[in-house]
């Protein structure tokens, strides 16, 4: 039988000259860092960029470093770099809460006062917060393109960044840990045990259905939405308001409504909270009859107003300690605790206060979202109620040291 195989190693070779990638891995920037750095070279020849040959090193990092004697040259991409070959996922991105991540940072009032490392070095808060666009003058060395918070450099692979995984880094921990939560919820189990099969949602499903971009719930971070219908609840919400220093101990708007309005923490028209919530029932109802979809996120709505009720009733404990001259205002500040100083509370009782609303009370509402039982009540409303024990307790002693002295 003739042998019709021995054309083959001709074709190939033909084929994969005339592969686009092949450019981008002849580059003298890729030459040259085959040497320095391999692994960032490996890394972006294996993706799509990298394989497509149309995107080149200088494409994200300008042509004006040539050498080891001008490293200093070498830019750095940003959003606008991105949104140069991908216009619709920045303008969503942008449009979305990840955008926003710096400025709601900024809201916290004592984050001026936290180590550089911990901040612009990316090694606290700044590290998962530098998904949200920075001006110039805080970006400084090392800042890169907040998208590759997700799309990881320099691969930016579309596939990690549709895998639950990616988002683990940043929600999980002591403030939000939706990572914890769904993943021990069924959802997540299913999700575990069958692989990544589309039987359960992750959280890709969800928050960026389609690839939308946007990223936005109802609620925003804080749980916080007005107007409010029910005024029982608004009573609460108010309380809290004050505690976020949003309005003022006499209940009127502060500088800091500005800021929190900027950084869509929470949802401050109808229309905005009402546009989320639906866009999630269809979400919900891909899987679920719309009537379990609304009757579910119904009922992890009131778990937030149950966490409210306990958290404005120790918020006001709190405040009558400040009415009465037995915790002192700091200097500029209003008589009233402020929630959002964190663990820089100045009273062990503040230092309850605010683990009661940043841990326990974030823990009550957002595992009632993420289907799971277990954080909403053991590490979320149990907690809440002997948070409020306890703040009685030592308010109770803070009032009797007050009376002798």
């Amino acid at each position: 039988m003739k042998r019709k195989t021995c054309w083959l190693p001709a074709l190939v070779a033909a084929v994969l000259f005339a592969v686009p990638g092949i450019a981008a891995a002849d580059s003298a920037c890729v030459k040259c860092h085959r040497k320095v750095t391999p692994n960032i070279v490996k890394d972006f020849l294996s993706g799509a960029m990298g394989k497509s040959g149309e995107v080149d090193c200088a494409d994200c990092h300008g042509s004006a470093h040539k050498s080891k004697a001008d490293v200093d040259k070498v830019e750095l991409p940003t959003e606008k770099t991105c949104q140069k070959c991908h216009e619709e996922q920045h303008d969503q991105y942008m449009a979305g809460k990840h955008s926003a991540a710096w400025i709601a940072m900024s809201a916290m009032p004592t984050n001026a006062i936290q180590p550089h490392p911990y901040i612009q070095g990316l090694k606290g808060c700044g590290g998962c917060h530098k998904v949200g666009v920075r001006d110039a003058a805080a970006k400084g060395k090392g800042y890169g393109s907040p998208c590759d918070s997700c799309h990881t450099r320099h691969k930016f692979s579309k596939a990690e960044a549709k895998r639950p995984e990616a988002c683990r880094t940043c929600h999980m921990g002591f403030d939000h840990p939706q990572w914890e939560m769904w993943s021990g919820s069924k959802h997540g189990v299913i999700y575990q045990t069958e692989g990544d099969t589309g039987r359960a949602p992750k959280c890709q499903t969800c928050h960026m259905e389609d690839g939308n971009h946007n990223v936005m719930t109802s609620w925003g971070f804080l749980a916080v939405r007005l107007p409010e219908d029910d005024q029982e609840w608004m009573g609460y919400r108010a309380t809290i308001l004050k505690a976020l220093h949003v309005l003022d101990p006499d209940g009127k708007p502060t500088g800091r409504l500005d800021v929190v309005k900027a950084g869509k923490v929470a949802r401050l028209d109808k229309a905005s909270w009402q546009k989320e919530r639906e866009r999630m029932v269809k979400v919900c109802s891909r899987c679920h009859s719309e009537k379990y979809a609304r009757t579910n996120l119904h009922n992890a709505d009131m778990m937030i107003k149950e966490a409210d009720k306990l958290m404005a009733e120790a918020i006001e404990i709190v405040a009558d300690l400040y009415k009465k001259g037995i915790i002192k205002a700091q200097e500029g500040k209003p008589a009233y605790p402020d929630v959002l100083t964190f663990y820089d509370a100045m009273t062990p009782i503040e230092q309850t206060l605010y683990v009661m609303f940043l841990e326990h009370r974030m823990r009550a509402f957002q595992g009632a979202f993420h289907m799971n039982p277990d954080y909403v009540t053991w590490y979320g409303l149990a907690e809440m109620k002997k948070d409020l024990v306890e703040i009685r307790a030592e308010a109770e002693r803070m009032e009797r040291e007050a009376a002798r002295k």
